[in-house]
């Protein structure tokens, strides 16, 4: 990299920490008090904290609820019939967070807590006047879409440090959904909590039973019989898109903004002990494959393996998997890539989602929000895990042997390392995957850690092995309520390689409830090469500042909630050389959020493009080297996503390249009732004289999910690419027979054209079979 611009982009990279040093955000303190008991007061037309607008201080004296001690064990059906319920002491009068932050709530949310010696339970009648019409629930997916479904949730803080979270919510047909929180930045939203709730629907509301053992919940050990924990409850009701808190907060962060959550007081958990849930599994699965390629041949197998998690303490837990299968995963969706940046599959399997947040360091990239641009880097990628890459330039599948995690999370410091054994197949040798994490907490919200990886591949006949690792230094400052700052440096070294790598990044972002603001540079060199990771774009340097504001002006129409215009750039320099390869400016003068959750954008893009000889080009287009220079336009609408008929529509046209590119996507989802769901969705590239081409690129794909309950359903999917002429099945059938115990029957199908589209149709299929049971100790 030229000396000069190096410089430069330290110089960037050290920039927002002087800056942030004479920042300061405007809080206006929050005198609002409460003891929050039974018939807990909150003036009702009170504005926490001076006006809808603003970023309010927590309040110094938090709301309580007492959770009231039982000795008989309840039936969770959402009827709250058990006299048990009528002595425990309750709190209502929830305070708005959205639309009109501050207000009394709309409708009242009756909270009640009881425990005995295994279980917290909780109960909230949440009052609606509209009773069963005004409930929106589109479907029984787990983890749904918040935005999407009326809810009630929970968010516990077991160690009452403010700063991380156990959430738990649900919607009225006792649909799951679970995360966990820390710092109100990092979240593990794939989680799945051991956990029971049962929901019931009259005309005057809706009811929620949740049953949570204390085995799920981590907490301190304390020479006191009884503890206070932070806790805050929050609603949606979707019909008015109305999102209110028992403890208020601004309406820029999410209910697992800890500082804000109130108290609950009265509990006597059991001491925290050693528990272990063990999770064997038994799979049967029959694979056929038919073509010229993949040959005729079929055969019939079962898999015996499991998973162990060990909770060691309240701070530490191992997990523990012996011949890994991920058979009930969802599959890949197929991606026509127009840009020249990798694209970055999410991780679909479970033993690897769990404490993702912690190993998961990095620029995680937004193209969607410009929030660092499109640039993602990774020292640790979890796919890189169970896939190899054969000598002809192929993935494939690899067998998982066995594998370990142990994470320790505590108020001072988080660490965790992971190990994988890979399987040698032929052309990919066995292979060995570490991991190591640690971060300390700094101060009341700030973080400093580091990162290794080593991959170790064995020596294997004529396949010769070799090691690469990678070492990260990152932090994470919160600056003030609405500031944070973190960076990252990493290094990649490979052996019997000289070459040494390194990348780096830096991102300063603001959120307030009227602005929304970043400025995020990185920088990734020729030779950097993770290969326990992943990076989007090498040999780059990328500089993406941006913004946009929230506006809720009086002269907005009554069916608008926020006008968001925004501006955001994205620079490309090639690290090597210094030349600006890719540069798009990204005018955003509307973006609407409409009252009932739609939205509707319209963007320019002027756009610069120097390809290089050997640059990538999209699709494989041959597009000739130069200099490029165009203006894409682009519109964006999506329609309320909690009603029975929705729909999602993306369309750009313009300049592309040499030629011309009409692209456009829409999607139009069906609801008619909770137990039955479809999408279809429809992508259309209109290619007209790029790189020579002129023709159009079709995926098309549809999806639906029946379900008697939120525990059996049936879920399908199938997509067809015209660009590589592939058509892929997937139908899944999962029956949760009791919590996190799971039957699954799987049936895939794929076929695909050879590699000379004469010649016979290439087929593969594949039925599972798969049984896993749950047991808690």
């Amino acid at each position: 990299m030229p000396p000069a611009l190096l410089r430069y982009f330290f110089i960037v990279l050290l920039l927002p920490c002087k800056l942030v040093a004479q920042t300061s955000t405007v809080i206006v303190p929050n005198t609002e008090q409460s003891d929050g008991v039974q018939g807990d007061s909150i003036r009702e037309d009170a504005t926490p904290v001076g006006g809808q607008s603003v970023i309010f201080s927590p309040a110094k004296k938090r709301r309580v609820i007492q959770a009231t001690e039982i000795s008989e064990r309840l039936k969770i059906d959402g009827h709250l019939e058990e006299a048990a319920w009528k002595q425990a002491k309750s709190v209502r009068r929830f305070i708005q967070v959205d639309p009109k932050q501050g207000k009394a709530a709309s409708f009242d949310t009756d909270v009640r807590v009881l425990f005995n010696r295994n279980f917290l339970y909780i109960a909230a009648i949440n009052q609606d006047s509209s009773g069963r019409k005004a409930l929106r629930v589109p479907n029984f997916k787990r983890d749904f879409s918040a935005q999407s479904h009326d809810l009630f949730g929970v968010s516990i803080d077991g160690f009452n440090d403010q700063r991380n979270a156990m959430a738990f919510s649900t919607n009225p047909y006792g649909t799951q959904r679970d995360w966990l929180s820390f710092d109100d930045f990092l979240y593990d939203m794939d989680w799945d909590g051991l956990w029971k709730v049962r929901t019931s629907r009259t005309d005057s509301g809706w009811v929620a039973e949740i049953q949570i053992p204390w085995q799920t919940l981590r907490y301190a050990r304390s020479a006191d019989s009884t503890q206070s924990w932070g806790i805050n409850f929050s609603r949606n009701r979707r019909f008015s898109n109305e999102l209110s808190a028992w403890s208020p907060y601004p309406r820029a962060f999410t209910s697992t903004r800890m500082a804000y959550a109130g108290l609950i007081t009265g509990l006597k958990p059991p001491p925290p002990s050693p528990n272990i849930r063990v999770q064997p599994y038994t799979l049967i699965a029959d694979d056929r494959y038919n073509g010229s390629e993949v040959g005729n041949r079929g055969n019939t197998k079962l898999k015996i393996g499991g998973d162990l998690k060990w909770a060691i303490n309240p701070n530490t837990v191992l997990d523990v998997t012996l011949n890994t299968d991920f058979a009930q995963a969802d599959v890949d969706r197929q991606v026509n890539n127009l840009t020249r940046f990798s694209v970055l599959f999410p991780e679909r399997r479970a033993f690897f989602l769990e404490n993702a947040s912690l190993f998961g360091a990095g620029l995680p990239g937004n193209a969607n929000t410009g929030e660092g641009g499109s640039m993602v880097i990774q020292p640790f990628f979890s796919r890189t895990v169970g896939l190899a890459t054969l000598p002809d330039g192929t993935s494939a599948p690899v067998p998982i042997d066995a594998g370990a995690r142990l994470v320790y999370r505590s108020l001072n410091r988080n660490y965790g390392g992971m190990y994988i054994r890979q399987r040698g197949i032929p052309g990919s040798p066995a292979t060995d995957f570490a991991v190591g994490r640690y971060v300390e907490n700094v101060g009341k919200q700030n973080r400093i850690g580091g990162l290794f990886t080593i991959k170790n591949v064995h020596d294997e006949d004529s396949l010769k092995g070799h090691q690469n690792g990678t070492f990260a230094l990152d932090g994470f400052f919160r600056l003030g309520q609405s500031l944070s700052y973190s960076a990252m440096v990493i290094g990649s070294i490979t052996s019997g390689n000289s070459d040494q790598g390194m990348a780096a990044y830096s991102q300063l972002t603001y959120r307030s409830n009227q602005v929304v603001g970043w400025l995020t540079q990185s920088i990734v060199t020729k030779s950097f090469n993770p290969e326990m990771g992943f990076v989007s774009r090498s040999d780059v340097i990328a500089t993406t500042p941006g913004f946009y504001l929230v506006n809720r002006a009086k002269w907005l129409p009554k069916w608008v909630r926020n006008f968001e215009p925004g501006f955001f750039v994205e620079l490309y320099h090639k690290a090597s050389t210094g030349y600006l390869q890719e540069a798009q400016y990204n005018a955003n003068p509307i973006w609407l959020t409409f009252q009932n959750g739609g939205n509707l954008g319209l963007f320019v893009k002027p756009t610069f493009q120097r390809l290089d000889d050997g640059d990538y080009r999209p699709l494989d287009l041959s597009i000739a080297s130069g200099k490029y220079r165009y203006v894409r336009y682009q519109a964006m609408f999506n329609s309320d996503p909690s009603k029975k008929v929705s729909y999602q529509f993306s369309g750009e046209t313009g300049r592309y390249y040499d030629g011309r590119l009409n692209y456009g996507r829409a999607s139009l989802i069906l609801a008619p009732i909770p137990h039955a769901a479809f999408t279809l969705n429809a992508e259309v590239n209109e290619f007209k004289d790029v790189g020579e081409y002129s023709g159009t690129i079709k995926l098309y794909s549809i999806e639906s999910r029946l379900a008697v309950n939120p525990r059996l359903q049936l879920i399908s999917f199938f997509q067809r690419n015209t660009y590589t002429d592939k058509d892929v099945w997937n139908i899944r059938l999962a029956w949760e027979f009791q919590p996190l115990s799971f039957l699954y029957i799987v049936y895939n199908h794929g076929t695909y054209a050879g590699s000379v589209r004469t010649m016979d149709r290439q087929q593969e299929q594949h039925i599972i079979g798969k049984l896993s049971y749950l047991k808690q100790f």
